[in-house]
């Protein structure tokens, strides 16, 4: 798989794929995550905005932690995508991280 900038994806692009596995590699290894959710950020800010922002978690394994930084995250149907990956909290299921798109 051709790894892709992000600018092309939409939130239209992910809502489908609710649910399913994204392997989130750098390299040194990869981690298996959960898209747990998707979400529209014009909503939350206001007519007017532009029309590409939204939000995406993934739930990875509570037995690791990733830096925040950028992550080659692969999906078989988009490819694979180099995202800002920000971890956003951790419990007994697992390790939360968000990518901001605007």
């Amino acid at each position: 798989m051709n790894t892709t900038e992000h600018p092309s994806y939409t939130i239209e692009d992910f809502e489908p794929l609710l649910s399913e596995v994204f392997a989130i590699g750098d390299g040194t290894g990869t981690v298996e995550a959960t898209l747990v959710e998707v979400t529209d950020l014009r909503e939350a800010q206001g007519a007017g905005r532009r029309s590409r922002q939204f939000s995406l978690v993934w739930r990875g394994p509570p037995s690791t932690v990733l830096a925040q930084k950028i992550y080659s995250v692969a999906h078989l149907v988009l490819g694979v995508m180099d995202i800002f990956l920000v971890t956003i909290g951790s419990d007994a299921e697992g390790t939360r991280y968000e990518a901001v798109f605007t």
